[in-house]
């Protein structure tokens, strides 16, 4: 007796349930944005995923993004090595870093910029999305000349200057 509901006539674990997709095996076929490589690593075509998309971003060092967002799609991206600098917005007029071990929540439609804030490391991350399209729209944005800094704010998180 099993401890799950599954008919026996359905796919066997074996084959159809944890999946390892080693580091030399990520596909870079994916959508791309100027100024980063895309690598994909978990999605539909890879290992059947329904619901998500993972994979790993680089961007040389000194280097930026064009301008794009993911339509509907949610994206956290988790900084492995280096600096990010993030810009969002309409005209990208809002900025803020993250460093390694810190996590960027990306939401649906918002259009936004990468930089890698280092002039000699490159930035690697981990990039996650809500579906297993690889849906990217390029922007031409023209960026204000000096982005607002925005800093995490909450109950739990006071402002720097206060």
């Amino acid at each position: 007796m099993h401890d799950h509901d599954h008919p026996h006539d359905e796919p066997t674990w074996k084959h159809d349930g944890v999946r390892v997709v080693k580091s030399d095996q990520l596909d870079t076929n994916t959508a791309q944005t100027p100024g980063m490589n895309r690598a994909a690593a978990i999605n539909f075509a890879r290992v059947g995923a329904q619901k998500l998309w993972a994979g790993t971003v680089s961007i040389y060092p000194n280097a930026k993004t064009g301008a794009h967002h993911h339509g509907a799609l949610e994206s956290v991206i988790y900084v492995v090595k280096g600096k990010a600098r993030m810009r969002w917005g309409e005209h990208l007029e809002f900025t803020a870093e993250a460093g390694p071990g810190d996590f960027i929540y990306v939401p649906p439609y918002v259009p936004h910029q990468e930089i890698n804030a280092s002039p000699d490391e490159a930035l690697e991350c981990v990039l996650v999305r809500s579906d297993n399209e690889a849906t990217v729209i390029n922007l031409e944005i023209a960026g204000v000349e000096n982005p607002e800094s925005v800093h995490w704010v909450d109950s739990i998180h006071q402002h720097p200057e206060k």
